[in-house]
């Protein structure tokens, strides 16, 4: 988006990605797989907002790789925001039990 012709302004955009991987040991099938993911990305969709998506291992069944973004202009809540989705997530996970997550804070002018 361009700014007005003449106006000048400095804004700061702030990205966080939090990657969540998450095993489903239980689960024998891609369908199976689909209704657990669908139940945790819908959860947090409704508690938070964010973007969430399954970004690897969409072929295998008993493991899945989240990606969840949160932008703002406050880094400090792009921070405080993935962290209560993650706590969210290990206290919601249903079927599922996290092997891994990892926070990525980016700032950008």
């Amino acid at each position: 988006m361009g700014l007005a012709c003449g106006a000048s302004a400095i804004f700061k955009m702030n990205i966080g990605a939090l990657r969540v991987r998450l095993r489903i040991p239980e689960n024998h099938s891609l369908k199976g797989k689909r209704m657990v993911l669908w139940s945790v990305t819908s959860r947090v969709k409704n508690k938070f907002n964010v973007s969430i998506a399954e970004i690897e291992d969409q072929d295998m069944w008993q493991v899945a790789t989240l990606g969840i973004t949160c932008v703002s202009n406050d880094s400090r809540h792009v921070n405080e925001t993935l962290s209560h989705v993650m706590n969210f997530i290990e206290a919601n996970r249903g079927d599922a039990e996290v092997l891994d997550y990892e926070i990525e804070l980016l700032n950008a002018l």
